[in-house]
C-alpha cells in the first residue's frame, strides 16, 4: 500500500494517506486508454450536420427544357443535384454516434490512469480545499504554491472552488462524480482531498 503525504493549502506537511494498491498502484495499460477516450469524445458529438435530399428542396417541378433535341443533360427539375441549390447527395444527417463501452473496461481504464499519475509523482493530496468567498486570485496563490501549471482538482461538491477556478487557463475543477479517464490524461498534475480519495476508492474497489 503506498503512502503519500498530506498538505495544507499553504504547501505545509499536515499528515500522510495511505493509498490502496487496486486503485492507485495498478498495472497501466494504456490500450485502455484510446478506447476509453474515443468514447467519451464520441458520447459529445452532437451529430446535428444535416443536409437536404432533392425530395426535400422547396422548388418548382416543371421540367426545365424538352427531353430530346437540345444536346443538353436529361434533368427532371431546378432541384436536381447538378445544379447550385438543388438536393444533396448522400449528404450528413443527424445521427447519434455513442456506443457501449463495458464497464469493466471503463472502470480498469480509470484505475490505469490514476496508477500512471501516482507513478509519475503528479498526484497532490490537500487536506481542504476551503475557500472563504468565490475568488480567483485565491486559487492562483493556490496553484503558485504548488507551482501548478496543469491540473485537474478534485473535490466533493464544492462550488465555491469550482467557479473560482473556471476562467484559470489550464486548471478544472471537478466533483468527484464527474471524474473522467480523458481529463485525468490531459493535465500534468491530479488535486486530490482526502475525501476524494475515500470517495474514487470506495467507486472502484472490487
Amino acid at each position: 500500500m503506498a503512502t503519500i503525504d498530506i498538505f495544507n493549502m499553504n504547501r505545509e506537511k499536515v499528515g500522510q494517506l495511505n493509498l490502496a494498491d487496486e486503485v492507485f498502484g495498478a498495472e497501466v495499460k494504456e490500450h485502455l486508454f484510446w478506447e476509453v477516450v474515443r468514447w467519451q469524445q464520441a458520447r459529445r458529438r452532437a451529430g446535428t450536420a444535416s443536409t437536404k435530399t432533392r425530395g426535400e428542396i422547396s422548388g418548382a417541378t416543371r421540367k426545365l427544357f424538352k427531353q430530346k433535341g437540345t444536346g443538353r443533360a436529361r434533368r427532371g427539375d431546378i432541384k436536381s443535384p447538378v445544379l447550385r441549390g438543388g438536393g444533396r447527395v448522400f449528404g450528413p444527417h443527424p445521427r447519434d454516434f455513442a456506443y457501449t463501452v463495458p464497464k469493466k473496461v471503463r472502470r480498469q481504464a480509470m484505475i490505469a490512469a490514476l496508477s500512471r499519475r501516482v507513478a509519475e509523482n503528479g498526484l497532490v493530496v490537500v487536506d481542504r480545499l476551503e475557500l472563504p468567498e468565490v475568488k480567483t486570485r485565491r486559487v492562483c496563490a493556490f496553484l503558485k504554491k504548488f507551482e501548478l501549471s496543469s491540473a485537474l482538482i478534485v473535490d466533493q461538491d464544492n462550488e465555491k472552488l469550482s467557479l473560482s477556478g473556471r476562467n484559470i487557463p489550464h486548471i478544472k475543477v471537478l466533483p468527484v462524480q464527474g471524474l473522467n479517464v480523458e481529463d485525468i490524461l490531459r493535465y500534468d498534475r491530479l488535486v486530490l482531498t482526502p475525501q476524494a480519495v475515500a470517495a474514487i476508492e470506495g467507486r472502484l474497489k472490487g
